[in-house]
């Protein structure tokens, strides 16, 4: 059942990013001949809109094909008034970059339905305390719940972990214990740490870990706007510096995971509730969108990167040149989905 959900959460995500897609074409006058869900051999296919839809074979992505653009030969242009070909540069890009905002639009829709359900967040309450810490020299005890630090209110273990780490000097801590308050300072500790990219950095700590008590976070309509907000943001800047960190070597290449991960990932959030499945189901969005950004000629940065060219030099780049960077985008995307699906399968191996 996981499974299902996740192929249809995945096909759900590609459907948004080529409606995207659709839906500008057909703003800016452009004739869609195909709308597929998948490649490969046509499972179901209809016709509506002046267009036909399909679900394809292999559920791995999907394309709108719109008139006078054909990825596989990009010789093949058609310049009729409903052509893409025909359009401005800007037109274009509008149609390219529709797709990937499409993305960023539903995984803010999801975000701001989690907020809906009041998620829940971890809660500030010490689990152990280090042995000769600075929370253990002050007297810091397990069960102790964090009210506030410097006389802010703590919400959560994250926003907690983000005050002590921006924090300069002596922290005042106020704390309930068993229904009485303590007012406890201390001074934080630079000590080594690995960050989310499994980096070695330098953080200030204090030497408790979290108890793991869970509590719902109540919010207003204005906080569930700002909690989804903050959260697509969050998780595209994430994205963003993880790529970045993967094209410069500062992470291992055996960190990228591949279309089986991801299913894996939204299968087990099927276990954990329909919260954690929206939850995987926006992040998954924020990294379609971002990966269709990158600058590869077989994705929607690729296509942008060109009309650009063509916008700020008043020329097309040429045929011989587009053929070539087509070809090279075309053999990078699916070598970066290869080593996807190998890691995948190292992964597997290595828990079996």
């Amino acid at each position: 059942m996981g499974y299902l959900v996740s192929l249809l959460v995945l096909s759900g995500l590609i459907f948004f990013h080529e409606l995207g897609h659709f839906t500008a074409a057909r703003l800016m006058g452009v004739y869609v001949e195909v709308f597929s869900i998948g490649f490969g051999k046509r499972l179901f296919t209809f016709r509506a809109f002046s267009t036909q839809w399909s679900i394809s074979a292999i559920p791995l992505g999907g394309y709108v094909r719109m008139k006078g653009q054909d990825d596989t030969d990009p010789s093949k242009k058609i310049y009729a008034p409903d052509s893409y070909n025909s359009k401005t540069p800007l037109q274009r890009i509008f149609i390219l970059l529709a797709g990937p905002l499409a993305n960023f639009v539903l995984a803010f829709i999801l975000y701001f339905a989690i907020a809906m359900g009041n998620p829940s967040v971890l809660a500030p309450v010490v689990g152990q305390v280090t042995k000769g810490s600075p929370a253990f020299i002050a007297g810091l005890e397990s069960n102790d719940t964090i009210l506030s630090i410097n006389g802010k209110k703590i919400a959560s273990w994250k926003e907690m972990a983000e005050r002590i780490k921006a924090s300069e000097g002596a922290i005042a801590l106020k704390v309930d214990r068993k229904g009485y308050l303590k007012f406890i300072s201390l001074t934080p500790k630079l000590k080594d740490a690995k960050n989310m990219y499994g980096e070695d950095v330098k953080r200030k700590m204090i030497g408790i870990s979290a108890a793991g008590v869970m509590k719902e976070r109540k919010l207003n309509l204005l906080g569930k706007f700002s909690y989804a907000t903050n959260q697509t943001v969050f998780a595209s800047t994430l994205i963003f510096t993880g790529m970045k960190k993967l094209i410069f070597g500062e992470v291992p290449a055996s960190e990228m995971g591949g279309v089986i991960s991801i299913v894996k990932l939204t299968s087990d959030a099927t276990d954990a509730g329909w919260m954690s499945v929206l939850f995987f189901a926006a992040l998954i969005s924020v990294n379609l969108g971002v990966l269709n950004l990158l600058p590869i000629p077989a994705l929607d940065g690729g296509h942008i990167m060109f009309n650009l060219y063509e916008l700020l030099f008043r020329r097309k780049p040429s045929e011989k040149v587009l053929i070539k960077l087509t070809i090279a985008g075309w053999v990078i995307l699916f070598g970066l989905m290869g080593l996807g699906i190998f890691n995948d399968i190292n992964r597997l191996i290595g828990q079996g």
